[in-house]
């Protein structure tokens, strides 16, 4: 990993440097830092500690005795674990002090590939694992990033992405799990490529490359000879970019079934011979876009999902006839979905605003759902939990209509009269959605904090169409903040809310949107939590992981220009920090290659530098986000004190609770 400018917390005394600090000031606790925090109540640790200890489940795949992977937690970090049947108990398989982010059998069921990285630095690496004795083997470079593996039809080879090269690109490589060393290249690329599908012969490939969110193009790769053939339209329609994000070969090889946004607001479900223009439309009817699609193993049959207004709704497609059912699944989000290897059952991942992630399956005929897992919640009765209301408050602008924009957001109220404080959630991305998804956080500061929860989806969020996910594009980007100033106004008309305690956080790019929002609304926002967030565009940019770089800059815009780099310098929260008077909390992996930590320490300089609190807690341990358990325990502590102090209570500044897992899950 390239270090640049960047500037690594990894011991006190360059903290104490950065910060202006004095031992006095902090302490360490394990792998953290805590810096101007105060001692948490063991009355907030109790309350707490049954948010904390709930779980979820993700799907990993199918196992050759027809039960499933998954990967969840039940000490530090989430590991891959077995289930041999609904309802069955969750058997161990790996014991990684790291967290594991996948596991699927190869040709045998004496092993297995899973994937995992250190410390958070996304650089992940594949591993075989032999079940037989427990041991695993490192298969690749075991330094860059190694992402997205992909099986071939037969299970004897997996095709991935991987930077080794030069650190910067992600060619596409292929290797044979049980010859490692015989790994290679069989696509050199420039930028962001990885492997979405294998043709039913093994001989081609389909690769993505990955521009922006409203760009990028789908090709297939033959990997005897090289030759790189497109599908479908690559030149831009009308002067507008395509973004293709599914594709799957068909039965016969020769076609493919994609999902683009090709003169179309949404991502729709299309099919195209390969060399050929013409396409087939199969979703034009559904006004939202499909978000995933996976093919059953014979290909005859294909299941998507459709993003409808935040809920995630299930079709199948009969690939032959072109006929489409829908399918009745519970109400949530579903991020993962596969079928069984005899493609008459689909496992998928489902997430409910009142229920944690957990595992299910779908009887492709009967579509009858059976649920495999069922994560604690740790003893919190589920009954209590808050479903959110979807809004539409009005902002500042018109839309192509003429009439005044309105923008969606879902809003978790606690029980009672009110009037609330009130807890605005901003997604990271920003090319990202609030959805239908569980946040332990909200519903403690629901139920525990009696805090009202907002997570709006202003403008650059996904699953509006793509007209709206391009409205903070460049020199537009402040637009964002100005819907945040919309909601103000909104929640000021709200008799159960209380406009005077209101606070925001956010991850990522939602940190830099708390920043911008204390910057522009001083005197209506009591205080803000920025979880590895953007504070300086330009240094960001700067110093940015190099993979990343150019795909950064097609959102943001290219600070090697003057002219916006100039733009981009003005609307920095480092460059208005003196508009600042709110608290604020700082939240930062050391080893962070999207947002470094050198962004948190200038903005927590700067803040104390103008005579404002500023709390930071940073983990050395931890990357874009906390992913262990220790470590995200401290975070919702501190957050939820944060709360406390400057949002629930009554002085003279507020805040609210946290965002625990704004940095450490969505």
């Amino acid at each position: 990993m390239r270090h640049g400018k960047r500037l690594l917390p990894l011991g006190l005394g360059l903290t104490f440097a950065l910060t202006g600090r004095t031992a006095a000031d902090v302490r360490e606790i394990g792998e953290l830092v805590l810096d101007g925090i105060p001692e948490i109540p063991q009355e907030l640790i109790d309350r707490t500690n049954q948010y904390q200890n709930v779980r979820q489940a993700q799907l990993a795949g199918w196992s050759p005795d027809g039960g499933l992977l998954i990967v969840t937690r039940f000490g530090e970090t989430a590991q891959l674990h077995h289930v041999a049947e609904p309802g069955a108990a969750r058997r161990q398989i790996t014991f990684c002090e790291e967290p594991v982010a996948d596991g699927s059998f190869g040709t045998s069921p004496d092993w297995l590939l899973f994937s995992r990285d250190q410390g958070g630095n996304e650089a992940q690496q594949i591993f075989r694992l032999d079940l037989r004795v427990g041991r695993e083997a490192l298969l690749t470079d075991g330094e860059h990033q190694n992402g997205a593996p992909l099986w071939s039809n037969r299970r004897d080879r997996v095709a991935y992405r991987s930077t080794a090269r030069n650190g910067k690109d992600h060619d596409i490589w292929v290797l044979d799990p049980l010859r490692p060393e015989e790994r290679a290249i069989v696509l050199e690329t420039d930028g962001y490529w990885f492997p979405v599908d294998w043709s039913p012969d093994d001989r081609r490939l389909i690769v993505a490359n990955f521009l922006s969110i409203t760009e990028s193009y789908f090709w297939a790769l033959d990997l005897e000879s090289g030759e790189k053939l497109p599908i479908a339209r690559h030149e831009p329609v009308d002067e507008e970019t395509i973004f293709y994000s599914s594709a799957l070969f068909d039965a016969g090889g020769d076609g493919v079934f994609f999902v683009s946004d090709e003169s179309s607001e949404f991502w729709t479900l299309r099919w195209t011979k390969l060399g050929s223009d013409d396409v087939e439309l199969l979703s034009a009817d559904i006004p939202w876009s499909v978000t995933n699609a996976v093919m059953s193993p014979d290909r005859s049959t294909l299941a998507f999902t459709v993003n409808d207004n935040g809920r995630d709704r299930i079709y199948f497609l009969d690939t032959r006839s072109r006929k489409r059912r829908d399918a009745e699944a519970p109400l949530g989000m579903i991020e993962k979905m596969e079928f069984s290897p005899d493609g008459k059952t689909l496992a998928f991942q489902l997430e409910s605003p009142a229920w944690p992630t957990d595992v299910y399956t779908m009887d492709v005929k009967s579509r009858k759902v059976t649920r495999w897992t069922e994560s604690e919640v740790g003893g919190l009765n589920p009954d209590s939990f808050v479903l959110p209301e979807i809004v539409m408050f009005p902002t500042f602008d018109e839309d192509s209509r003429g009439e005044r924009r309105r923008i969606p957001a879902h809003v978790y109220r606690p029980r009672g009269e009110g009037p609330f404080p009130v807890v605005i959630r901003i997604h990271g991305g920003p090319e990202s959605q609030a959805r239908m998804w569980f946040s332990y956080t909200s519903q403690f500061e629901v139920a525990e904090q009696g805090c009202a929860v907002i997570y709006p989806n202003v403008r650059g969020s996904v699953g509006y169409g793509k007209t709206y996910v391009k409205l903070d594009n460049g020199a537009l980007r402040e637009d964002s903040v100005k819907d945040i100033g919309a909601l103000l106004d909104w929640i000021a008309e709200q008799p159960d809310l209380d406009q005077n305690r209101v606070a925001v956080t956010g991850g990522s790019y939602g940190g830099y949107m708390v920043l911008a929002a204390l910057t522009h609304y001083p005197d209506r926002i009591r205080c803000g939590v920025d979880a590895v967030g953007i504070s300086n565009f330009v240094t960001f940019l700067e110093n940015t992981s190099d993979y990343r770089r150019d795909l950064r800059r097609v959102e943001y815009g290219d600070e090697r220009d003057p002219e916006m780099r100039a733009l981009l310098e003005k609307i920095s929260p480092t460059n208005n920090v003196d508009k600042i008077n709110a608290p604020l909390l700082v939240i930062q992996g050391a080893n962070d290659p999207r947002v470094p930590a050198s962004e948190a320490e200038q903005i927590v300089k700067a803040v104390r530098a103008n005579g404002k609190e500023a709390w930071y807690l940073l983990a050395r341990d931890e990357g874009h986000g906390f992913a262990k358990k220790s470590n995200s325990d401290w975070y919702t502590w501190t957050q939820q004190l944060f709360w406390q102090r400057y949002l629930v209570g009554d002085g003279e500044t507020g805040a609210s609770e946290g965002d625990a897992e704004a940095a450490s899950s969505h």
